[in-house]
């Protein structure tokens, strides 16, 4: 088949478990897949893993492309695209660049391509893939479907000086009419003009008015806000009409606190919800748990821990008889600690779900979880975008800010970022110099 193609973009292994589908991004180019990504997929997938799962679902998509023609040759896709698969010619290696090695081998197939006169584009989630690449003189660039402007993702709240009568009105009324454009369930932050009086505010979008949050409050089983940005995250989390929430922060803002706490006060004192499913990433490189010894609740102790530790905490201020040890929680099935591989395929109506380093999952792993929400179920998610374990993910790339990105400007989700870190003065230092 003649190819009559502009580009040509070479697609590492590590672009399909990011996401399977992602042969379909290059409209009217040509995309090659060289034979050694296929020998890694194979490998793959037989993992339990999301790896393993996104491994298969491109071999599956290869195959039913396959159908239509000759991999070899280049078959037309549906989006004007032509999809090839491509054999490495070793004997083409530049010097130094070791053709055992299965990474190099792929980068091989980009820089032959590119020997024959092609506009070679080499595509990888791996950063030091694509600087080797760069250095025997092949373009090579990060899979950018599905990122975000991290340096301009959404704060969910803004300061604002006012004038003294509209806080006034504020306070007094409990609502202020709000005619600027403003997105769902965003906060402000509203300080009188020349002094140190601050007032905190949200938008109510069916009404357009600026409805005032009261930064006195009860404690939340034991918990209070310590700073305003952490009584703007209680009032999301509190809220039966918000089902999901977002919150982001460095080390010792809250972020999990917060969450657990609203969770227990909502399923134990308001009986909203049946139970807390609380569930975090278990190992960052995406292992599944059965790589650790033991039963599944022995295993989630190694990596549930953090989890651990702020029940614990709740539980030694919260003055609630039923509220006694972690342990008893567990057991009455108030709090559920699972894994997120168990999520998957489950239906979970009626649950406060909390996922706790949101950062290190992919956009497809964020849509698989949120989807599993059943009726009256609410779920938060928590992390860091700067502090992602994963390999292949960062701040702009992970599903956390992906999420809060697409999301933001719907009724029902509210988003809150927490700058100020409660744990320690040692800890806020920490996480601003180091």
């Amino acid at each position: 088949m003649a190819r009559h193609v502009h580009k040509c973009f070479v697609i590492d292994t590590n672009v399909f478990i990011h996401r399977s589908d992602a042969m379909f991004s290059f409209r009217n180019h040509e995309v090659v897949i060289p034979l050694w990504v296929l020998e890694e997929l194979d490998r793959l997938k037989t993992y339990s893993d999301e790896r393993g799962r996104n491994a298969r679902r491109a071999i599956r998509l290869m195959d039913s492309i396959a159908r239509h023609g000759n991999l070899q040759n280049g078959v037309k896709m549906d989006n004007g695209s032509v999809l090839r698969v491509v054999l490495t010619n070793s004997a083409t290696s530049p010097a130094d660049l070791d053709p055992e090695k299965a990474d190099n081998r792929i980068i091989l197939t980009a820089y032959q391509l590119q020997q024959e006169g092609n506009q070679v584009f080499f595509v990888s989630k791996d950063i030091n893939a694509r600087i080797k690449a760069t250095a025997i003189g092949i373009k090579a660039v990060d899979y950018e479907k599905q990122k975000v402007n991290v340096d301009k993702l959404y704060s969910g709240s803004t300061d604002l000086d006012v004038s003294e009568e509209l806080l006034d009105e504020l306070r007094s009324d409990g609502s202020v009419a709000w005619n600027d454009e403003c997105t769902p369930n965003h906060f402000f932050q509203l300080h009188r003009s020349g002094s140190d009086d601050v007032a905190i505010a949200r938008y109510d979008s069916e009404e357009h008015r600026l409805r005032f949050v009261d930064y006195k409050m009860p404690a939340v089983a034991g918990v209070r806000p310590l700073n305003p940005e952490q009584r703007m995250a209680f009032e999301l989390l509190l809220d039966e009409s918000v089902s999901l929430v977002t919150l982001i922060g460095k080390a010792g803002t809250g972020k999990t606190l917060l969450a657990i706490a609203a969770g227990l006060r909502m399923t134990l004192d308001d009986k909203r919800y049946n139970r807390v499913l609380v569930s975090r990433p278990v190992i960052p490189l995406g292992k599944d748990i059965g790589y650790l010894p033991g039963a599944k609740n022995e295993k989630l102790s190694h990596w549930m821990q953090p989890l651990f530790d702020n029940l614990e905490f709740i539980t030694s201020v919260h003055k609630r008889q039923t509220l006694k040890t972690v342990d008893q929680l567990i057991s009455n099935r108030v709090i559920e600690l699972e894994a997120l591989s168990y999520i998957r395929g489950r239906s979970l109506p009626g649950q406060y779900i909390i996922i706790d380093e949101a950062q290190n999952l992919s956009p497809h792993e964020i849509k698989t979880i949120v989807s599993r929400a059943g009726d009256g179920t609410k779920v938060v998610l928590t992390g860091d975008p700067y502090q992602i374990d994963s390999p292949y993910l960062d701040a702009s790339s992970n599903g956390l800010s992906f999420l809060i990105e697409a999301f933001k400007g719907q009724d029902l989700f509210g988003h809150v970022t927490l700058h100020r870190s409660e744990r320690s003065r040692l800890a806020e230092l920490a996480a601003e110099l180091l």
